[in-house]
Parts: structure tokens; C-alpha cells; sequence
């Protein structure tokens, strides 16, 4: 008696898959970087070129035109830049002084609003609508803004201040108060972002804990700080990242308020404003390469920095 062998397609419920051909993955992973080519290319000119050539450019001696002949110099921009002492290290210092007083400012209040937002109220929308006003409008009006609001002799800020019985202040027109009253125009202008940031981070954290810490008998202090601020903790670091990098940044209002050499006396002047005189005004290329690479290094030390300690609070 013969037995019948059955074939592996026919004993299954029905016909084995078929596989795809390796041909169709190669294709589809190829269209793939077709696809990503151009948006490659453009990053590629956009943002590493600027980078190469602005290394190449500080190890040259370039100045005076563009197209200018100019030589290999090494690092001596570098040592020149880092020895001088009148302009690159006060203008470093004003660069950090700007940075963590306006930051420092920004967060707390804007960690406050948040928290006052964070339930909801009658004409909350009305609330986020006035809040967002000061980030729809440009630096450069910003800072001229200002300067009508604080004129020493016509500003609406002195006429407020005699009004109270407080003395007239220079704001902007005087060396000791220019670098303190754009930082909290600065305050002013981005603690609204900082809200926003914060108050997107509140709505993600679970109401579980801090509802278990008030039947505990917590407080509110107590709730907020050893509940709500260890969960807020990866929000709150990458909201400190974000504008901590573009606080370090700032320049166009500096430049409005202030003008080139930040003053009269360099009392607003930050590693930007510095680097843009350099080019612009003295036109020593060279020199202002390496200040920029520095100041990149520098603003790169910065975001690890903020990096590492935001990773061991919320570690």
C-alpha cells in the first residue's frame, strides 16, 4: 500500500506568504536617500560650510576686503583674542552676566505663571493671548520701543517715577544701569516662552502623586517642591537648554538699544556684539573667526554643562 506524501503548501490553511524581493527593499531604502538628498545638501551648504569656512577663515591673517590675499597664521588670532583683555574677557563677562541674571529671571517668573495657569480659569484665553504678544514682535522694535518708553527726558518710565516721588533714572543712557535694564527687557520679552514651555510640561504630569502627598497633609510648598518640581525636572532642563542658548545669542536688540561697540563706553558689549564690530566696523576678519569659534565653544560648554545637571536631578 503506497502513502501519498503531502507538500508543506498544502498541508497549511493555505498558501505560504510570499516573500518580498530583496530588489524591492534596496529600491525603497535607495528612494529613501533619494528623498532625504536634497534636504541633506541643504543643511550640508547651509550650516557646515559657514562652520569649515569660519574655522579656515581664524587661522588667516584676513583683512580689510573680502577677497583680500591673505596667509596662514596659526592660532595666533586665538592667543590674541584670549590675551586681550580691554574687550574679549569684559565682553565674555557681560555675555555670562546677561545670560544667567535674564535666564535666572525668566524661569523663576515663568515658572510661577505656569503654576497659576495651570488650572483653569475664567478668561484664561484672553490671559495667553496678552502673554504671547511680546513674543510676536521683533527684537529691533522691541528695542526701540524701549528706548521711547525710557527716554531720560521724555520716557513715560521717569514721568511714572516722578509722579511717586522716586528720582529720575538714565536706564539706557547710563554706563552702570544699560546692561541691567536689557536684561529685564530681555525678562520681558521671553519669560512668556518660558510660561508656555513650563505650563506644557505641567499639563503632561499625572494629578496621582501630588493628590496622595495632600492626604499625606502636605502643603502646598511642600507639594510643589518635592513633588511637582522633581517630575517638572525634564521639561524645566530642556526649557533652561533652549534659552539659555538663545540668551547667549542676543544681539539685535543690544544693537538697537545700544549701537555698535554697545555703548560708549562698551557697557552692553557681549561676545556678538563684539565679533560683529570686529567685522563690520574694523573689518579684521581673521580675528573675528576665532572670537566666533570661541564664542561657539563656548556656548557648546554651556549647553553640556546645563545638560549634565539637568540629567542628575532628574536621574
Amino acid at each position: 500500500m503506497s502513502t501519498t506524501e503531502v507538500s508543506p503548501a498544502r498541508a497549511g490553511t493555505g498558501p505560504a506568504p510570499a516573500r518580498r524581493p530583496r530588489t524591492f527593499e534596496q529600491a525603497n531604502r535607495r528612494l529613501k536617500w533619494t528623498m532625504l538628498a536634497p534636504a541633506l545638501l541643504f543643511v550640508g551648504l547651509m550650516i557646515v560650510f559657514p562652520l569649515v569656512y569660519t574655522v579656515h577663515l581664524s587661522l588667516t591673517d584676513a583683512f580689510g576686503a573680502v577677497n583680500a590675499g591673505k596667509d596662514q597664521v596659526g592660532l595666533r588670532n586665538f592667543t590674541d583674542a584670549l590675551g586681550d583683555t580691554r574687550r574679549f574677557w569684559p565682553a565674555a563677562r557681560r555675555t555670562l552676566v546677561f545670560t544667567v541674571g535674564a535666564v535666572v529671571l525668566e524661569t523663576a517668573l515663568g515658572l510661577a505663571l505656569a503654576m497659576l495657569m495651570r488650572k483653569p480659569f475664567r478668561g484664561m484665553r484672553w490671559v495667553r493671548t496678552v502673554l504671547i504678544i511680546p513674543l510676536l514682535t521683533t527684537p529691533v522694535a522691541i528695542g526701540i520701543l524701549w528706548l521711547l518708553i525710557l527716554d531720560p527726558t521724555n520716557g513715560i518710565a521717569n514721568h511714572l517715577l516722578a509722579g511717586v516721588g522716586l528720582p529720575r533714572q538714565e536706564f539706557l543712557g547710563s554706563v552702570s544701569q544699560s546692561l541691567p535694564t536689557l536684561m529685564l527687557i530681555d525678562v520681558w520679552q521671553w519669560t512668556p516662552m518660558m510660561t508656555l514651555l513650563l505650563l506644557a510640561g505641567l499639563t503632561t504630569l499625572p494629578e496621582e502623586p501630588e493628590e496622595a502627598a495632600r492626604v499625606d497633609g502636605a502643603n502646598g510648598w511642600q507639594r510643589f517642591r518635592h513633588v511637582v518640581l522633581p517630575m517638572l525636572g525634564p521639561a524645566l532642563a530642556t526649557a533652561l537648554v533652549l534659552r539659555a542658548v538663545d540668551a547667549l545669542k542676543t544681539f539685535d536688540i543690544l544693537y538697537a538699544t545700544k549701537g555698535a561697540g554697545g555703548g560708549s563706553d562698551f557697557e552692553v558689549e557681549t561676545l556678538n556684539v563684539y565679533a560683529y564690530g570686529l567685522t563690520f566696523d574694523y573689518q579684521e576678519y581673521g580675528l573675528a573667526a576665532a572670537v566666533l569659534v570661541l564664542f561657539t565653544l563656548f556656548i557648546i560648554g554651556v549647553v553640556v554643562l546645563l545638560r549634565r545637571r539637568g540629567g542628575r536631578k532628574t536621574a
